[in-house]
Protein backbone atom coordinates (compact mmCIF):
# COMPACT_ATOMS: atom_id res chain seq x y z
CA UNK A 1 0.00 0.00 0.00
CA UNK A 2 1.85 3.45 -0.73
CA UNK A 3 1.82 5.82 1.55
CA UNK A 4 -0.40 7.92 2.79
CA UNK A 5 0.13 11.69 3.07
CA UNK A 6 -0.81 13.57 6.17
CA UNK A 7 -3.82 15.64 3.58
CA UNK A 8 -6.48 13.81 2.62
CA UNK A 9 -6.85 14.43 -0.28
CA UNK A 10 -7.02 11.39 -3.25
CA UNK A 11 -4.59 13.46 -5.98
CA UNK A 12 -1.99 12.73 -3.90
CA UNK A 13 -2.79 9.07 -3.61
CA UNK A 14 -3.04 8.81 -7.25
CA UNK A 15 0.39 10.23 -7.97
CA UNK A 16 1.66 7.51 -5.01
CA UNK A 17 -0.36 5.02 -6.70
CA UNK A 18 1.03 5.37 -10.24
CA UNK A 19 3.55 7.67 -10.10
CA UNK A 20 7.13 6.63 -12.32
CA UNK A 21 5.12 3.12 -13.84
CA UNK A 22 7.11 1.27 -15.38
CA UNK A 23 7.83 2.96 -19.34
CA UNK A 24 6.57 6.10 -17.80
CA UNK A 25 8.98 9.21 -18.94
CA UNK A 26 10.00 11.11 -16.41
CA UNK A 27 9.16 14.34 -16.09
CA UNK A 28 11.30 17.44 -17.64
CA UNK A 29 11.48 19.53 -13.71
CA UNK A 30 11.54 17.40 -10.77
CA UNK A 31 13.84 19.70 -8.21
CA UNK A 32 11.32 20.70 -5.11
CA UNK A 33 13.23 24.34 -5.68
CA UNK A 34 12.86 23.83 -9.40
CA UNK A 35 8.71 23.02 -9.39
CA UNK A 36 8.20 25.48 -6.78
CA UNK A 37 9.50 28.27 -9.26
CA UNK A 38 7.33 26.77 -12.35
CA UNK A 39 4.35 26.89 -9.50
CA UNK A 40 4.80 30.46 -8.70
CA UNK A 41 5.52 31.29 -12.44
CA UNK A 42 2.13 29.76 -13.57
CA UNK A 43 0.55 31.73 -11.24
CA UNK A 44 2.14 34.53 -11.89
CA UNK A 45 1.11 34.36 -15.31
CA UNK A 46 -2.46 33.74 -14.54
CA UNK A 47 -3.23 36.69 -12.84
CA UNK A 48 -0.82 38.81 -15.53
CA UNK A 49 -3.28 37.40 -18.15
CA UNK A 50 -6.43 38.18 -15.91
CA UNK A 51 -5.41 42.17 -15.30
CA UNK A 52 -4.22 41.69 -19.27
CA UNK A 53 -7.35 44.17 -21.08
CA UNK A 54 -7.09 41.61 -24.12
CA UNK A 55 -6.89 38.20 -22.28
CA UNK A 56 -8.53 39.38 -19.40
CA UNK A 57 -12.09 39.10 -21.16
CA UNK A 58 -11.67 35.20 -20.77
CA UNK A 59 -11.48 35.35 -16.96
CA UNK A 60 -14.57 37.32 -16.81
CA UNK A 61 -16.39 34.23 -18.27
CA UNK A 62 -14.21 31.39 -16.63
CA UNK A 63 -12.63 32.64 -12.80
CA UNK A 64 -8.92 32.43 -12.53
CA UNK A 65 -8.81 29.88 -9.96
CA UNK A 66 -9.64 27.53 -12.68
CA UNK A 67 -6.73 27.94 -15.00
CA UNK A 68 -4.34 28.09 -11.37
CA UNK A 69 -6.23 24.27 -10.67
CA UNK A 70 -6.07 22.73 -14.23
CA UNK A 71 -3.18 24.41 -16.16
CA UNK A 72 -0.85 22.29 -13.75
CA UNK A 73 -2.61 19.50 -14.32
CA UNK A 74 -2.31 19.63 -17.52
CA UNK A 75 1.73 20.14 -17.10
CA UNK A 76 1.25 17.05 -14.86
CA UNK A 77 -0.32 14.97 -17.69
CA UNK A 78 2.42 15.94 -20.45
CA UNK A 79 5.06 14.86 -17.95
CA UNK A 80 6.56 18.54 -17.42
CA UNK A 81 6.04 18.16 -13.58
CA UNK A 82 5.81 14.75 -11.09
CA UNK A 83 2.74 13.75 -10.30
CA UNK A 84 4.10 13.57 -6.70
CA UNK A 85 6.99 15.50 -5.24
CA UNK A 86 8.05 16.34 -1.01
CA UNK A 87 6.95 20.25 -2.01
CA UNK A 88 3.43 19.26 -2.87
CA UNK A 89 3.61 17.23 0.86
CA UNK A 90 5.02 19.77 2.36
CA UNK A 91 3.11 22.64 1.19
CA UNK A 92 -0.65 20.53 1.61
CA UNK A 93 0.77 20.08 5.23
CA UNK A 94 2.00 23.02 6.55
CA UNK A 95 1.26 25.57 4.14
CA UNK A 96 -2.21 25.17 4.15
CA UNK A 97 -2.69 25.39 7.64
CA UNK A 98 -0.50 28.75 7.31
CA UNK A 99 -2.59 30.19 4.88
CA UNK A 100 -6.29 29.11 7.35
CA UNK A 101 -4.37 30.84 10.32
CA UNK A 102 -4.27 34.20 8.01
CA UNK A 103 -7.02 34.19 6.33
CA UNK A 104 -9.02 33.53 9.99
CA UNK A 105 -7.60 36.95 11.65
CA UNK A 106 -10.01 38.70 10.49
CA UNK A 107 -12.71 36.59 11.12
CA UNK A 108 -16.47 37.88 11.85
CA UNK A 109 -17.87 35.48 13.76
CA UNK A 110 -21.14 37.36 14.35
CA UNK A 111 -21.34 37.66 10.89
CA UNK A 112 -20.59 33.82 10.19
CA UNK A 113 -23.08 33.11 12.83
CA UNK A 114 -26.10 35.28 11.02
CA UNK A 115 -25.03 33.15 8.00
CA UNK A 116 -27.96 30.58 9.87
CA UNK A 117 -28.28 26.90 9.62
CA UNK A 118 -28.45 26.19 5.63
CA UNK A 119 -24.71 25.56 5.84
CA UNK A 120 -24.73 23.05 7.95
CA UNK A 121 -28.04 21.75 6.13
CA UNK A 122 -26.29 21.71 2.46
CA UNK A 123 -22.99 19.64 4.40
CA UNK A 124 -25.25 17.05 5.46
CA UNK A 125 -27.30 17.34 2.34
CA UNK A 126 -23.96 16.45 0.45
CA UNK A 127 -22.95 13.89 2.84
CA UNK A 128 -26.19 12.41 2.32
CA UNK A 129 -25.70 12.54 -1.34
CA UNK A 130 -22.74 10.14 -1.20
CA UNK A 131 -23.85 7.48 1.07
CA UNK A 132 -27.32 7.09 -1.36
CA UNK A 133 -25.03 7.82 -4.59
CA UNK A 134 -22.46 4.69 -3.64
CA UNK A 135 -24.97 2.10 -3.78
CA UNK A 136 -27.20 3.08 -6.70
CA UNK A 137 -23.71 3.72 -8.37
CA UNK A 138 -23.17 0.14 -7.91
CA UNK A 139 -26.11 -1.57 -9.16
CA UNK A 140 -25.64 1.05 -12.12
CA UNK A 141 -22.20 -0.25 -13.12
CA UNK A 142 -22.34 -3.28 -11.17
CA UNK A 143 -22.23 -5.61 -14.57
CA UNK A 144 -18.94 -3.73 -15.15
CA UNK A 145 -17.00 -3.79 -12.12
CA UNK A 146 -15.75 -7.11 -9.93
CA UNK A 147 -17.68 -8.91 -7.32
CA UNK A 148 -15.67 -6.93 -4.84
CA UNK A 149 -15.72 -3.37 -6.24
CA UNK A 150 -18.10 -2.74 -2.89
CA UNK A 151 -14.87 -3.15 -0.66
CA UNK A 152 -13.30 -0.27 -2.72
CA UNK A 153 -16.18 1.75 -3.06
CA UNK A 154 -16.84 1.78 0.58
CA UNK A 155 -13.02 3.50 0.53
CA UNK A 156 -13.95 6.18 -1.60
CA UNK A 157 -17.22 6.35 0.26
CA UNK A 158 -14.51 7.76 3.28
CA UNK A 159 -12.50 9.72 1.04
CA UNK A 160 -15.84 11.51 -0.68
CA UNK A 161 -17.15 12.38 3.03
CA UNK A 162 -14.05 12.23 5.55
CA UNK A 163 -10.99 12.69 3.37
CA UNK A 164 -7.63 10.44 3.22
CA UNK A 165 -7.42 9.45 6.55
CA UNK A 166 -10.99 7.74 6.25
CA UNK A 167 -9.88 6.43 2.97
CA UNK A 168 -7.85 3.78 4.11
CA UNK A 169 -9.50 3.33 7.77
CA UNK A 170 -12.47 2.26 5.72
CA UNK A 171 -10.60 0.40 3.21
CA UNK A 172 -9.24 -1.32 5.84
CA UNK A 173 -12.49 -2.23 7.66
CA UNK A 174 -14.25 -3.44 4.33
CA UNK A 175 -10.59 -5.69 3.49
CA UNK A 176 -10.47 -3.87 0.40
CA UNK A 177 -6.93 -5.34 -1.11
CA UNK A 178 -3.98 -3.06 -2.06
CA UNK A 179 -5.05 -2.98 -5.64
CA UNK A 180 -8.40 -2.17 -5.57
CA UNK A 181 -7.62 0.86 -2.96
CA UNK A 182 -4.88 2.02 -5.98
CA UNK A 183 -7.79 1.63 -8.61
CA UNK A 184 -10.14 3.27 -6.67
CA UNK A 185 -7.96 6.81 -6.44
CA UNK A 186 -8.38 7.40 -10.22
CA UNK A 187 -12.18 7.87 -9.87
CA UNK A 188 -11.86 9.91 -6.74
CA UNK A 189 -9.00 12.71 -8.43
CA UNK A 190 -10.80 12.59 -11.51
CA UNK A 191 -14.36 13.02 -11.23
CA UNK A 192 -13.57 15.30 -7.83
CA UNK A 193 -11.22 17.18 -10.15
CA UNK A 194 -14.01 17.55 -12.71
CA UNK A 195 -16.52 18.40 -10.12
CA UNK A 196 -14.42 20.82 -7.83
CA UNK A 197 -13.54 22.89 -11.43
CA UNK A 198 -17.33 23.45 -12.23
CA UNK A 199 -17.59 24.57 -8.93
CA UNK A 200 -14.65 26.84 -9.01
CA UNK A 201 -16.58 28.03 -12.40
CA UNK A 202 -19.81 28.13 -10.83
CA UNK A 203 -18.26 31.18 -8.25
CA UNK A 204 -17.95 33.34 -11.08
CA UNK A 205 -21.34 33.56 -11.68
CA UNK A 206 -22.60 33.15 -8.20
CA UNK A 207 -25.10 36.57 -7.90
CA UNK A 208 -26.60 35.44 -11.54
CA UNK A 209 -27.39 31.63 -10.40
CA UNK A 210 -28.51 33.34 -6.72
CA UNK A 211 -31.35 35.48 -8.71
CA UNK A 212 -32.49 32.71 -10.70
CA UNK A 213 -33.18 30.44 -7.51
CA UNK A 214 -34.32 32.98 -5.61
CA UNK A 215 -32.08 32.61 -2.88
CA UNK A 216 -31.52 34.89 0.07
CA UNK A 217 -28.30 35.85 0.05
CA UNK A 218 -28.23 39.15 2.38
CA UNK A 219 -26.45 37.89 4.91
CA UNK A 220 -23.22 36.89 3.26
CA UNK A 221 -23.15 40.38 1.14
CA UNK A 222 -23.32 41.73 4.37
CA UNK A 223 -20.42 39.89 5.97
CA UNK A 224 -18.65 40.35 2.56
CA UNK A 225 -19.15 44.47 3.17
CA UNK A 226 -18.13 44.04 7.28
CA UNK A 227 -14.64 42.62 6.25
CA UNK A 228 -14.12 45.22 3.45
CA UNK A 229 -15.14 48.05 5.68
CA UNK A 230 -12.80 46.29 8.23
CA UNK A 231 -10.03 46.64 5.66
CA UNK A 232 -10.81 49.70 4.57
CA UNK A 233 -10.41 50.82 8.22
CA UNK A 234 -7.35 49.02 9.01
CA UNK A 235 -5.34 49.39 5.98
CA UNK A 236 -1.86 50.23 5.89
CA UNK A 237 1.63 50.41 3.95
CA UNK A 238 2.81 47.33 5.77
CA UNK A 239 6.35 47.34 7.20
CA UNK A 240 8.77 44.69 7.30
CA UNK A 241 8.26 43.77 10.61
CA UNK A 242 4.50 43.66 10.00
CA UNK A 243 5.01 40.89 7.06
CA UNK A 244 7.61 38.72 9.63
CA UNK A 245 5.15 38.71 12.45
CA UNK A 246 2.26 38.07 9.76
CA UNK A 247 4.80 35.17 8.86
CA UNK A 248 5.31 33.99 12.07
CA UNK A 249 2.09 33.52 13.15
CA UNK A 250 1.09 31.96 10.10
CA UNK A 251 3.78 28.96 10.35
CA UNK A 252 4.12 29.40 14.13
CA UNK A 253 0.24 28.00 14.08
CA UNK A 254 0.86 25.80 11.77
CA UNK A 255 3.74 24.07 13.13
CA UNK A 256 1.70 24.15 16.49
CA UNK A 257 -1.37 22.43 14.89
CA UNK A 258 0.44 19.98 13.33
CA UNK A 259 2.53 18.82 16.19
CA UNK A 260 -0.53 18.81 18.36
CA UNK A 261 -2.90 17.47 16.32
CA UNK A 262 -0.15 14.45 16.21
CA UNK A 263 -0.07 13.81 20.15
CA UNK A 264 -3.69 14.31 19.81
CA UNK A 265 -4.49 11.58 17.59
CA UNK A 266 -2.62 9.08 19.85
CA UNK A 267 -4.11 10.15 23.27
CA UNK A 268 -8.26 9.73 21.58
CA UNK A 269 -8.46 6.70 19.16
CA UNK A 270 -10.58 7.00 16.15
CA UNK A 271 -9.76 10.58 15.33
CA UNK A 272 -7.15 11.38 13.01
CA UNK A 273 -3.96 13.80 13.44
CA UNK A 274 -5.33 15.74 10.13
CA UNK A 275 -8.28 16.24 11.81
CA UNK A 276 -6.97 17.10 14.97
CA UNK A 277 -4.51 19.54 13.05
CA UNK A 278 -7.65 21.44 11.37
CA UNK A 279 -9.31 21.83 14.31
CA UNK A 280 -6.72 23.43 16.21
CA UNK A 281 -5.36 25.89 13.34
CA UNK A 282 -9.10 26.83 13.30
CA UNK A 283 -9.44 27.10 17.24
CA UNK A 284 -6.33 29.43 17.39
CA UNK A 285 -7.35 31.55 14.18
CA UNK A 286 -11.17 31.99 15.77
CA UNK A 287 -8.97 33.07 19.33
CA UNK A 288 -6.61 35.31 17.47
CA UNK A 289 -9.83 37.02 15.93
CA UNK A 290 -10.82 38.78 19.23
CA UNK A 291 -6.93 39.96 19.87
CA UNK A 292 -5.27 43.00 18.25
CA UNK A 293 -3.40 40.13 16.16
CA UNK A 294 -6.45 40.88 14.31
CA UNK A 295 -5.55 44.25 12.97
CA UNK A 296 -2.74 42.30 10.37
CA UNK A 297 -5.48 42.20 8.43
CA UNK A 298 -4.72 45.73 7.58
CA UNK A 299 -0.89 44.81 6.08
CA UNK A 300 -1.83 42.43 4.05
CA UNK A 301 -2.37 39.16 6.47
CA UNK A 302 -5.59 37.87 4.17
CA UNK A 303 -3.67 38.53 0.59
CA UNK A 304 -0.56 36.33 1.79
CA UNK A 305 -2.86 33.96 2.89
CA UNK A 306 -4.35 33.74 -0.73
CA UNK A 307 -0.97 33.58 -2.28
CA UNK A 308 -0.78 30.13 0.27
CA UNK A 309 -4.18 29.45 -1.20
CA UNK A 310 -3.20 29.50 -4.75
CA UNK A 311 0.12 27.63 -4.14
CA UNK A 312 -1.78 24.95 -2.88
CA UNK A 313 -4.45 25.33 -5.53
CA UNK A 314 -1.68 24.59 -7.93
CA UNK A 315 0.07 21.79 -5.83
CA UNK A 316 -3.48 20.05 -5.50
CA UNK A 317 -3.98 20.25 -9.61
CA UNK A 318 -0.35 19.22 -10.21
CA UNK A 319 -1.13 16.10 -7.90
CA UNK A 320 -3.88 14.82 -10.20
CA UNK A 321 -1.78 12.86 -13.92
CA UNK A 322 -5.16 12.01 -15.80
CA UNK A 323 -2.87 10.14 -17.74
CA UNK A 324 -3.89 6.65 -16.53
CA UNK A 325 -7.79 7.88 -16.89
CA UNK A 326 -8.50 5.08 -19.95
CA UNK A 327 -7.34 2.39 -17.85
CA UNK A 328 -10.69 1.86 -15.68
CA UNK A 329 -13.24 3.41 -17.78
CA UNK A 330 -15.57 0.86 -15.98
CA UNK A 331 -14.39 2.75 -12.31
CA UNK A 332 -14.96 6.27 -14.06
CA UNK A 333 -18.28 5.58 -15.19
CA UNK A 334 -19.24 4.32 -11.87
CA UNK A 335 -17.22 7.53 -10.27
CA UNK A 336 -19.86 9.79 -12.80
CA UNK A 337 -22.85 7.99 -11.63
CA UNK A 338 -22.11 8.52 -7.78
CA UNK A 339 -21.21 12.25 -8.17
CA UNK A 340 -24.54 12.33 -10.29
CA UNK A 341 -26.25 11.18 -7.29
CA UNK A 342 -24.41 13.39 -4.75
CA UNK A 343 -25.56 16.56 -7.02
CA UNK A 344 -29.27 15.63 -7.63
CA UNK A 345 -29.52 15.27 -4.02
CA UNK A 346 -27.80 18.54 -3.39
CA UNK A 347 -28.96 20.63 -5.62
CA UNK A 348 -32.91 19.73 -5.13
CA UNK A 349 -31.98 20.32 -1.03
CA UNK A 350 -30.69 23.38 -2.33
CA UNK A 351 -33.32 24.71 -4.68
CA UNK A 352 -36.25 23.55 -2.04
CA UNK A 353 -34.68 25.76 1.03
CA UNK A 354 -33.57 28.19 -1.57
CA UNK A 355 -30.02 28.04 -0.61
CA UNK A 356 -27.33 30.17 -1.87
CA UNK A 357 -24.87 28.70 -4.75
CA UNK A 358 -22.42 29.75 -1.94
CA UNK A 359 -23.54 27.19 0.80
CA UNK A 360 -24.18 24.27 -2.10
CA UNK A 361 -20.68 24.74 -3.17
CA UNK A 362 -18.83 24.81 0.11
CA UNK A 363 -21.52 22.38 1.62
CA UNK A 364 -20.63 19.59 -1.48
CA UNK A 365 -16.74 20.49 -1.25
CA UNK A 366 -16.45 19.81 2.33
CA UNK A 367 -17.49 16.35 1.64
CA UNK A 368 -16.03 15.63 -2.06
CA UNK A 369 -12.90 17.67 -0.90
CA UNK A 370 -12.33 17.92 2.77
CA UNK A 371 -10.11 20.52 4.35
CA UNK A 372 -7.63 20.70 1.51
CA UNK A 373 -10.36 22.16 -0.80
CA UNK A 374 -13.43 23.49 0.73
CA UNK A 375 -11.57 26.99 1.84
CA UNK A 376 -10.64 27.11 -1.38
CA UNK A 377 -13.83 27.16 -2.96
CA UNK A 378 -15.10 28.96 -0.30
CA UNK A 379 -12.53 31.71 -0.58
CA UNK A 380 -13.31 31.39 -4.66
CA UNK A 381 -16.94 33.14 -3.55
CA UNK A 382 -14.87 35.66 -1.27
CA UNK A 383 -11.95 35.66 0.69
CA UNK A 384 -14.19 36.49 3.48
CA UNK A 385 -15.99 33.27 3.52
CA UNK A 386 -13.30 31.03 3.79
CA UNK A 387 -13.36 30.51 7.23
CA UNK A 388 -16.98 28.97 6.49
CA UNK A 389 -15.12 25.96 4.08
CA UNK A 390 -12.81 25.02 6.85
CA UNK A 391 -15.44 24.51 9.91
CA UNK A 392 -17.56 22.70 7.18
CA UNK A 393 -14.79 20.52 6.28
CA UNK A 394 -13.72 19.87 9.82
CA UNK A 395 -17.57 19.04 10.50
CA UNK A 396 -17.01 16.63 7.36
CA UNK A 397 -14.34 14.92 8.66
CA UNK A 398 -16.31 13.69 12.11
CA UNK A 399 -18.91 12.58 9.74
CA UNK A 400 -16.99 10.88 7.29
CA UNK A 401 -16.44 7.59 9.79
CA UNK A 402 -20.02 7.06 10.68
CA UNK A 403 -21.30 8.14 7.29
CA UNK A 404 -19.07 5.77 5.70
CA UNK A 405 -20.14 2.75 7.60
CA UNK A 406 -23.58 3.56 6.71
CA UNK A 407 -22.86 3.63 2.94
CA UNK A 408 -20.58 0.26 3.56
CA UNK A 409 -23.62 -1.49 4.92
CA UNK A 410 -25.58 -0.08 1.73
CA UNK A 411 -23.17 -1.39 -0.50
CA UNK A 412 -23.09 -4.72 0.92
CA UNK A 413 -26.72 -4.96 0.33
CA UNK A 414 -26.69 -3.71 -2.99
CA UNK A 415 -23.48 -6.19 -3.87
CA UNK A 416 -25.72 -9.35 -2.30
CA UNK A 417 -22.28 -9.66 -0.12
CA UNK A 418 -23.04 -11.79 3.12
Amino acid sequence: MPRITPLGTGATLLAQAGAHAVGEPAPVVEHPAALLAVLLAVLAGIFWLAGHPTFGRVFKVVPALVFCYFVPTALTTTHVIPAESPLYDWIKSFVLPAALLLLILALDLPGILRLGPKAVIMLLAGTTGVVLGGPLALLVCKGMLPEDAWRGMTALAGSWIGGGANFVALGQIAGASDTMMATMVIPDVFVASIWMGLLLYSSGHQRRIDRWTGANTTAIRRLEERLTEFQKRVSRIPALADLLIILAFGFGGSWLSYQSGATLAELVPGVSATTWKFVIITAVGVVLSFTPARNLEGAGASKLGSVMLYLLVACIGASADFSRIAEQPAYIAMGFVWIGVHIFVLLGVGLLIRAPLFFVAVGSQANIGGAASAPIVAAAFHPALAPVGALLAVAGYVLGTYAGLVCMALLKAAAGAD
